[in-house]
C-alpha cells in the first residue's frame, strides 16, 4: 500500500486566512506555513499558476516545513496555454506562448523557481492543469510530449478539464499516453450536472504518483464567481464514497496525494481533516452508519461535452471566469 498524503490546494488563500483557522500569533507568512505543516503532509502551491515562483520563496518553504512534507506546484499559466497577464511576466516579456524565445525563458524561470524544492526532496509533483479546450488529438499529444521533454526528471501530474480524455472510447489511449511520459493522471471530484463535467474516474498512469483533486460539487461551477464555484462543504457520505477508490489507487502507486480545492473559508481544511480521519479509521464508516450511504457508490456519468473548441500545441483560448 502506497503512502496517502491529504492536504489542500492552498495555504495562503485569502478566504482561509480570513476564516480564523490560523490562530493568533501564527498569521504571518512563516507562522501560517508552520501551522499548516503541523497538520498536513502536503500542499499545492496554487499561486505558481498566477505568477512564476521564486527560488527564495521555495528555499523558505523547505526550511519552514518538517522532513517528509512535500509541495505540489501548479504550473504557471503560460506553460499550459492559459491566458496570462502581462504584469506577471518577467523582465517585460510579452505573454506570448507562441514565441519560442519567450517560452524558453519562462520555462527556465519556472525551473529555477522550484529547484530549491526539488533539491531538498520537497517537490511532490508539478501539476499541469490543462484548459477545457485542450481536447484529445494529435496536436495535444505533441504538446504533452514537449512538456515531458522539458520536465524530464520531475514528478509530473496532468489534470484534463475536457471530459473527452476520460470517455470510454479515449480513456485507455489517454492512460497510455500519460504512461509513455511517466506523467501521473489526476482524478477529480466535481459536480456531474454540467455538459463539461469530468467523470470521477481513477486511472493509474505512473507507478510513483497518483493525485485526486476535490473541487467541490457546486452547481455554479460553470457560471458563478470564483467564490460561487468553490463554495462547497463536503458531506460525510460524499467523502466516504471515495474511500474504496482511494485505497485501490494507493495500492497501485508509491504515493497518493488527496487535495481539496474547495477553497472558500476553511471548507477545504475541514474536508481534508475529515478525509484523513476516515482514511486512518478514526471515523470508520461514520458516514455510512449515519446516512446509510453505500461507500462504493459511483458518481453519475457526465453528459456529453459541448464540442466547441480545438487545441493546438499551445492552446490559448479560455472561457471567461475559468477557474
Amino acid at each position: 500500500m502506497g503512502e496517502i498524503l491529504v492536504g489542500t490546494c492552498s495555504w495562503t488563500d485569502r478566504a482561509l486566512v480570513g476564516s480564523g483557522w490560523y490562530p493568533a500569533g501564527r498569521r504571518d507568512a512563516e507562522g501560517r506555513l508552520r501551522h499548516y505543516a503541523e497538520r498536513f503532509p502536503v500542499v499545492e502551491v496554487d499561486s505558481a499558476y498566477y505568477a512564476l515562483p521564486s527560488a527564495r520563496d521555495s528555499r523558505l518553504w523547505a526550511e519552514r516545513t518538517p522532513d517528509g512534507f512535500v509541495f505540489d506546484v501548479k504550473a504557471f499559466s503560460l506553460l499550459t496555454g492559459h491566458p496570462t497577464r502581462g504584469s506577471t511576466m518577467p523582465d517585460g516579456l510579452p505573454a506570448d506562448a507562441g514565441d519560442p524565445k519567450v517560452l524558453d525563458e519562462v520555462w527556465a524561470r519556472f525551473a529555477e523557481g522550484i529547484e530549491p524544492l526539488r533539491a531538498a526532496g520537497r517537490l511532490g509533483g508539478v501539476l499541469f492543469r490543462m484548459p477545457p479546450w485542450f481536447r484529445p488529438g494529435k496536436r495535444s499529444g505533441e504538446f504533452l510530449r514537449e512538456c515531458a521533454e522539458r520536465t524530464r526528471g520531475w514528478p509530473v501530474s496532468v489534470e484534463f478539464r475536457h471530459p473527452g480524455w476520460w470517455r470510454p472510447e479515449w480513456a485507455e489511449a489517454t492512460r497510455a499516453l500519460l504512461t509513455r511520459y511517466d506523467m501521473a493522471a489526476v482524478a477529480v471530484d466535481m459536480t456531474q450536472t454540467l455538459s463539461f463535467s469530468v467523470p470521477p474516474v481513477t486511472p493509474v498512469a505512473s507507478p510513483r504518483l497518483s493525485v485526486v483533486r476535490f473541487h467541490g460539487r457546486s452547481a455554479a461551477w460553470g457560471s458563478g464567481s470564483k467564490e460561487d464555484r468553490f463554495r462547497y462543504e463536503y458531506g460525510d457520505d460524499e467523502l466516504a464514497e471515495w474511500l474504496p477508490r482511494l485505497r485501490v489507487l494507493a495500492g497501485q502507486v508509491e504515493q497518493l496525494h488527496v487535495l481539496f480545492n474547495n477553497c472558500c473559508g476553511a471548507a477545504a481544511v475541514r474536508a481534508a481533516e475529515h478525509m484523513r480521519h476516515l482514511l486512518d479509521g478514526t471515523e470508520r464508516d461514520h458516514a455510512r452508519v449515519r446516512d446509510g450511504a453505500n461507500a462504493a457508490t459511483n458518481a453519475p456519468a457526465p453528459a456529453a461535452p459541448a464540442e466547441t473548441h480545438s487545441a493546438g500545441a499551445h492552446p490559448s483560448r479560455k472561457a471567461a471566469g475559468e477557474p
